[in-house]
């Protein structure tokens, strides 16, 4: 493994009742950047996800996070690697019975023996860089679809994380706020040189903040490499998937926006 790499699988396989999701996943992320993987509905994005962060454990291969195995550690183990690693899940996964200070709160009040004026002044920091100052009274039903995905990254990140996973971040929002996630992405990999790994079908979030992107096929990583490189990519994979993901954005589309657009 490269010493600059935050994640690894190593021909990672893990199955659910006998049907095989993942076949031997390989894949290294390199600490600071920020890595796509680019797959269909169903394809295993999210289940490499939890192998990332301990919800899973593989079939078969390893993961190691920083240099460090994980595959094989205890429950307790597994907590001190999620103070070093977040994921913020499609849902967003708020407590509804918290407000949004109670949940960017919560994981300092479980891992941080911290004054509550030192609990206080990390929410606010937290808040303010996902920019929701002043929400911090709300409760969940109360925000927007958009609201609640920043929430869950203002949590995500309270912890000072060096590696954030992000679990199709932009799913249910309108484009105003897929292109305002992902620029909060880009901008907290930019100021906290934090690993961001994103799993998503949406091309337009992925080409537009990924320094490297991956394909997954088949239960396997079939194409990786730039931003730009994947976009021009010949290999029929990569060019049948954009061609489908294509496809299918314009067919979504209101017919005025295709008009639009000549299409």
């Amino acid at each position: 493994m490269s010493d600059g790499a935050a994640v690894e699988m190593r021909g990672v396989t893990k199955a659910f009742r006998d049907v095989p999701v993942l076949c031997g996943v390989d894949l290294s992320v390199e600490r600071g950047e920020t890595f796509t993987i680019l797959g269909g509905s169903g394809s295993g994005k999210s289940v490499c996800l939890k192998h990332m962060i301990g919800l899973l454990r593989p079939d078969r291969g390893q993961v190691l996070v920083a240099g460090r195995e994980i595959t094989g550690l205890s429950e307790s183990a597994l907590i001190d690697v999620r103070t070093h690693v977040s994921m913020v899940f499609q849902s967003a996964a708020l407590f509804d019975s918290l407000t949004v200070f109670g949940n960017v709160a919560y994981p300092l009040r479980e891992h941080r023996r911290w004054s509550e004026a030192q609990v206080e002044e990390r929410v606010a920091e937290c808040l303010a860089a996902v920019g929701l100052v002043g929400s911090e009274g709300l409760m969940p039903a109360e925000l927007s679809g958009g609201m609640r995905k920043r929430v869950g990254v203002a949590r995500g990140i309270a912890l000072e994380p060096a590696t954030i996973l992000y679990d199709e971040p932009t799913t249910g929002l309108d484009p105003a706020n897929q292109r305002r996630i992902g620029e909060l992405i880009r901008s907290l990999q930019q100021r906290l040189r934090v690993t961001s790994i994103i799993v998503t079908h949406e091309l337009e979030l992925c080409f537009a903040i990924s320094d490297r992107v991956a394909l997954l096929k088949d239960g396997r990583i079939v194409a990786c490499g730039s931003s730009g490189a994947m976009q021009h990519s010949e290999h029929p994979d990569v060019r049948e998937f954009l061609a489908g993901e294509h496809a299918t954005a314009e067919t979504a589309a209101p017919a005025g926006a295709r008009e639009i657009h000549g299409t």
